[in-house]
C-alpha cells in the first residue's frame, strides 16, 4: 500500500537524520515498528536513545508496546484528550481502522488467551481488581 511505503520512508528520513531531529512513530503496524527497531539496531544507536521513541493508542496493540519496552526501546502509549463529540469519531475511526488491519484484534485476542492459559500452566497470579458490590 502507498500509504505504508510512504510512512516507512518518512521512518528511513527522520532515522539518516536522527542528529538533528527527535521523533515519535506512532503507528499500530508492527512492519513499521520492526522496521525502526532495527534501523535503530543498524545504526548502532542504543536501543532508548533519547530522541526516538515508539507509541501506539491506550488500549490498542499492546503486544507492540510491551514487546518494544521489554527489548529496551523507548516507547509510550498515547491517550487522546478532548471534548466527547470531537474525540469519539477520532476513537472510532482508529478502532475500526485497527480492527479491520489483518484481523488485527482477533490476534490480540489470541495472545491474550494465549497468555492466560501460560499463566494457569505455570501458576503464574493474574492481577486481582476489585469487583463492584450490587446496591
Amino acid at each position: 500500500m502507498a500509504t505504508d511505503r510512504d510512512f516507512d520512508d518518512v521512518i528511513r528520513y527522520f532515522m539518516a537524520h536522527h542528529d538533528s531531529i527527535d521523533f515519535m512513530v506512532a503507528t499500530h503496524n508492527e512492519a513499521s515498528s520492526m522496521l525502526l527497531a532495527s534501523l535503530i539496531d543498524t545504526y548502532k544507536l542504543p536501543r532508548n536513545y533519547p530522541g526516538i521513541y515508539f507509541s501506539q493508542l491506550y488500549g490498542m496493540s499492546d503486544h507492540i508496546t510491551y514487546n518494544l519496552a521489554w527489548q529496551g526501546y523507548n516507547v509510550a502509549k498515547y491517550v487522546p484528550y478532548g471534548e466527547v463529540k470531537t474525540m469519539m469519531p477520532y476513537l472510532f475511526r482508529r478502532a475500526e481502522e485497527n480492527s479491520s488491519v489483518k484481523g488485527q484484534s482477533s490476534r490480540e485476542l489470541k495472545m491474550i488467551r494465549t497468555e492466560i492459559e501460560r499463566r494457569k500452566k505455570t501458576g503464574m497470579s493474574f492481577i486481582s481488581l476489585p469487583r463492584h458490590s450490587k446496591s
